[in-house]
């Protein structure tokens, strides 16, 4: 940041000085030939004294002029000027500057009704002082103060958020970073807090996926070994072909268990992109009910409800198909006796997809945790309650659509999973 700043500082300054020595050159170059010199108003008076005498005695009254004065004034003829040029700058009768080889300056201004030219020469360029050089010292530093103050709140803030991006670097996942609303580095500080939470979720997932893996894999592995080496000694056919159906179980178990981690990875990168389309829901959301339906427990009553005009709904609706399938896997398993589901459009833009069961619920406490990846909160007895990788792939969706997916206590007595979302734009 001090390199910046200097960088910054220096700029200004050569800045500043090239702008100071243009203006003075523009000045000499445009400002001098102007009658308001203090030396041409001394030229002028002048000019009109030597009007009053005769020409042989001009060049005397020039000379008593600058020894009574102590100034440089002279009379010159036309052949004393260097070039053709002056001599013709000073036909309108106009007094004109120009620079000495000696450093000093000259205002010319031409006799009238005579062809010689009267002379002022003086100290165009004073030396500086030690107070202009101090007060050349305070006005840059004044400029450095004011840069300075300027970026120390900017300085400031990118410290803190580089101190705590070190410490995420250091496998502290966490962003603790605290910038104000105002801050200039507000927008990245905010871009740093997404892209921190975005990599603790892939951790998070991680870990749960190596404890899945653990189990979801090593557990039906196990069980393999055991019927392969049962199969071995059996000893008639039908104990064989038990086995073997067993060994089978467990295949198409762990099939269907890398199946959806598949899936979930796939919707865990970030260059999945949504085939968004308009599709009539009146008949695609009773039609996924049915076909789960038809694989569910007899026992189960199963409610379908669409509200509105729902012929014109925009999503990605393969991927809108597997959150509602997967929301009524997920009530079949802990549902009593009642699945309610119902899509509405609360307007154009905003679409609300709910299923609804009489099961046991879930805790207020879990219904954050519930969305987690390989998160099962409870297992109905005797039955298999999946891998816990449904509602994170509910949620996943949900969250590509920009919408969002919550539970809350369903008026059958259990859970009720609501996914709430605006339409995307459609592509062209």
């Amino acid at each position: 940041m001090t390199r910046h700043f200097l960088t910054l500082y220096l700029s200004i300054v050569i800045v500043l000085a090239a702008v100071s020595w243009g203006q003075e050159r523009l000045w000499q170059s445009y400002g001098g030939s102007q009658s308001e010199l203090p030396q041409a108003n001394v030229l002028k008076l002048l000019d009109g004294q030597l009007q009053a005498v005769p020409r042989e005695q001009r060049a005397d009254l020039v000379a008593n002029a600058a020894r009574d004065t102590g100034l440089d004034l002279e009379l010159l003829e036309p052949q004393d000027l260097a070039g053709a040029a002056a001599i013709g700058g000073l036909a309108n009768g106009k007094p004109v500057l120009m620079d000495g080889a000696d450093g000093r300056s000259w205002v010319l201004q031409r006799v009238e009704q005579d062809d010689r030219v009267l002379a002022f020469r003086f100290e165009n360029q004073p030396q500086r002082g030690l107070p202009d050089w101090i007060l050349a010292f305070v006005f840059y530093a004044a400029i450095a103060l004011v840069i300075m103050i300027w970026l120390w709140p900017m300085t400031r803030d990118l410290r803190t958020l580089e101190r705590s991006t070190v410490r995420f670097g250091d496998r502290n996942w966490s962003f603790d970073a605290v910038i104000a609303n105002r801050s200039p580095v507000y927008p990245l500080a905010t871009a740093f807090r997404r892209m921190a939470a975005r990599i603790d979720g892939l951790i998070g997932s991680h870990k749960d996926m190596s404890n899945a893996l653990s189990h979801e894999i090593k557990t039906p592995l196990a069980r393999m070994l055991f019927e392969i080496e049962l199969a071995r000694v059996a000893a008639d056919p039908a104990a064989l072909q038990r086995h073997l159906d067993h060994l089978n179980t467990d295949i198409t178990e762990l099939n269907a268990f890398v199946t959806a981690t598949l899936e979930y990875a796939v919707l865990e990168r970030a260059e999945v992109a949504l085939n968004i389309g308009t599709h009539d829901f009146t008949a695609i959301v009773p039609a996924v009910t049915e076909s789960v339906k038809r694989g569910a427990r007899a026992d189960l009553d199963f409610h379908c409800e669409v509200v509105g005009d729902a012929r014109a709904v925009v999503c990605d609706v393969h991927l809108i198909e597997t959150v509602l399938r997967n929301l009524l896997y997920n009530a079949i398993r802990y549902a009593n006796r009642q699945i309610r589901v119902s899509f509405r459009m609360v307007d154009q833009q905003r679409y609300l997809l709910c299923v609804d069961d009489d099961g046991p619920g879930i805790p207020e406490v879990d219904r954050e945790r519930v969305f987690g990846s390989f998160v099962q909160l409870g297992r109905p007895a005797g039955q298999k309650a999946g891998f816990g990788l449904g509602l994170a792939i509910v949620q996943r969706i949900v969250e590509w659509h920009g919408g969002t997916a919550r539970v809350e206590r369903s008026p059958l007595g259990g859970a009720s999973f609501v996914i709430d979302w605006r339409a995307p734009a459609v592509r062209p």
